[in-house]
Protein backbone atom coordinates (compact mmCIF):
# COMPACT_ATOMS: atom_id res chain seq x y z
CA UNK A 1 0.00 0.00 0.00
CA UNK A 2 2.92 2.65 0.96
CA UNK A 3 4.53 2.00 -2.63
CA UNK A 4 1.14 2.57 -4.46
CA UNK A 5 0.79 5.92 -2.82
CA UNK A 6 4.75 6.47 -3.06
CA UNK A 7 4.08 6.18 -6.80
CA UNK A 8 1.15 7.98 -7.39
CA UNK A 9 3.27 11.33 -5.42
CA UNK A 10 5.99 10.50 -7.55
CA UNK A 11 3.57 11.03 -10.45
CA UNK A 12 1.99 13.90 -8.96
CA UNK A 13 5.29 15.94 -8.99
CA UNK A 14 6.06 15.00 -11.89
CA UNK A 15 2.71 15.97 -13.85
CA UNK A 16 3.42 19.54 -11.50
CA UNK A 17 7.01 19.80 -13.05
CA UNK A 18 5.62 19.31 -16.46
CA UNK A 19 2.95 21.59 -16.46
CA UNK A 20 5.68 24.18 -14.79
CA UNK A 21 7.71 22.95 -17.55
CA UNK A 22 5.27 23.93 -20.17
CA UNK A 23 4.24 27.12 -18.94
CA UNK A 24 8.10 28.42 -18.73
CA UNK A 25 8.42 29.94 -21.93
CA UNK A 26 5.81 32.62 -21.15
CA UNK A 27 6.99 33.21 -17.19
CA UNK A 28 8.46 35.93 -15.83
CA UNK A 29 12.27 36.65 -15.97
CA UNK A 30 12.05 36.56 -12.42
CA UNK A 31 10.32 32.69 -12.08
CA UNK A 32 12.67 31.18 -15.09
CA UNK A 33 16.09 32.14 -13.04
CA UNK A 34 13.50 31.04 -9.55
CA UNK A 35 12.90 27.48 -11.70
CA UNK A 36 16.51 27.29 -12.90
CA UNK A 37 18.11 27.72 -9.57
CA UNK A 38 16.10 25.02 -7.89
CA UNK A 39 16.49 22.76 -11.14
CA UNK A 40 20.53 23.42 -10.97
CA UNK A 41 20.37 22.77 -6.97
CA UNK A 42 18.43 19.15 -7.06
CA UNK A 43 21.02 18.04 -10.00
CA UNK A 44 23.55 19.13 -7.83
CA UNK A 45 22.56 17.06 -5.10
CA UNK A 46 21.76 14.12 -6.99
CA UNK A 47 25.25 14.24 -8.71
CA UNK A 48 26.71 14.70 -5.06
CA UNK A 49 24.64 11.41 -3.93
CA UNK A 50 25.56 9.27 -6.95
CA UNK A 51 29.10 9.85 -6.10
CA UNK A 52 29.28 9.43 -2.62
CA UNK A 53 27.28 5.82 -3.11
CA UNK A 54 29.92 4.95 -6.08
CA UNK A 55 32.84 5.97 -3.57
CA UNK A 56 31.29 4.22 -0.72
CA UNK A 57 30.34 1.05 -3.05
CA UNK A 58 33.89 1.14 -4.64
CA UNK A 59 35.16 1.17 -1.10
CA UNK A 60 32.58 -1.28 0.25
CA UNK A 61 32.99 -3.93 -2.18
CA UNK A 62 36.48 -3.49 -3.56
CA UNK A 63 38.93 -4.56 -0.91
CA UNK A 64 42.14 -2.47 -1.26
CA UNK A 65 44.83 -3.10 -3.59
CA UNK A 66 47.87 -1.98 -2.20
CA UNK A 67 49.71 -4.04 0.91
CA UNK A 68 49.96 -2.60 4.37
CA UNK A 69 52.85 -0.18 4.51
CA UNK A 70 55.13 -0.79 6.48
CA UNK A 71 55.99 1.10 9.64
CA UNK A 72 59.57 3.35 9.41
CA UNK A 73 62.33 2.23 11.56
CA UNK A 74 63.99 4.69 13.64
Amino acid sequence: MAAASFVQEVSAVGQRLLRKLQGLPQAEPVEIVAFSVIVLFTVAVLLLLLVACSCCCAHCCCPEQRGRKAQARR
